[in-house]
């Protein structure tokens, strides 16, 4: 398993190409050995490649918006091809079909793409928030997807902290997920002025030891720590002690 950096984290601080490379060479420096491009200004695919492979980070896995993985598909796999990324992720579900009956038209409509990426040896993987957590006509609606694709189809990036937040026990989503999981995001849960905050892996209530074996057995290879809300701090400081805290692990 590999530990790398969700450049959603970062996504203010890297906006032009010239930061974005500035960015990287920081990342690499606190001792990540991959990343995950999302959030992050336009960049040439050749230039960020030879950028990532100047500073021995490999791109693990990216997220593209919806209306490009349906409209722009041969370009998404020419891109990765060029960025040597084999998963093309999907951030979120989006709104429309955040429900029982919507799973099954997310489906019908995303299918195509799905199909696009395997014949283009690509992997597509979807990464959930607390929402799939709901309880919709008796099941989850994480379930209803999971059985709407099968394994071949899609992969999934497991966000720990929003697994979570759910309410849901994240061990036993991984390991109900093994052999599915290649790509996780670290971030911890915890509780500031009586309010649920997000922190650097290492610095809240999440048992990460207990995860990071249940990961190991699953099969998972990209460990990509990432903290959409920083409060307030450097978010480069908040990724440099993640990685701190996390490398003993690795």
């Amino acid at each position: 398993m590999k530990l790398g950096a969700q450049l959603y984290t970062l996504r203010k601080q890297m906006q032009t190409p010239d930061e974005i490379e500035h960015g990287l060479e920081r990342i690499a420096k606190m001792g990540y050995s991959c990343v995950q491009i999302s959030g992050i200004g336009k960049i040439d695919a050749q230039r960020l490649r030879a950028v990532c492979d100047r500073l021995s980070l490999e791109i693990a896995v990216t997220h593209i918006p919806s209306d490009r993985l349906l409209g722009d598909t041969a370009r998404v796999i020419e891109e990765h091809k060029i960025m040597d990324c084999r998963y093309v992720g999907l951030g979120s579900m989006p709104k429309g079909y955040r429900s029982a009956a919507g799973v099954d038209e997310f489906k019908q409509y995303f299918t195509r793409a799905v199909e696009e990426l395997r014949d283009g040896d690509l992997e597509f993987t979807y990464h959930n928030h607390a929402f799939e957590f709901e309880r919709t006509g008796g099941s989850l609606i994480f379930d209803r997807l999971l059985k709407a694709f099968s394994s071949e189809q899609m992969k999934v990036t497991l966000d720990c902290y929003w697994v979570n937040y759910g309410g849901a026990d994240v061990c036993d989503w991984i390991d109900r997920l093994s052999g599915r999981i290649d790509c996780v995001h670290l971030k911890d849960y915890g509780i500031a002025n009586d309010k649920i905050v997000m922190l650097p892996v290492g610095e809240g209530n999440m048992n990460y030891p207990r995860i990071l074996e249940h990961l190991e057995k699953a099969g998972t290879k990209y460990a990509l720590v990432e903290q959409d809300d920083c409060n307030g701090e450097d978010p480069f400081d908040c990724l440099e002690r993640s990685c701190n805290n996390l490398k003993k692990y690795f």
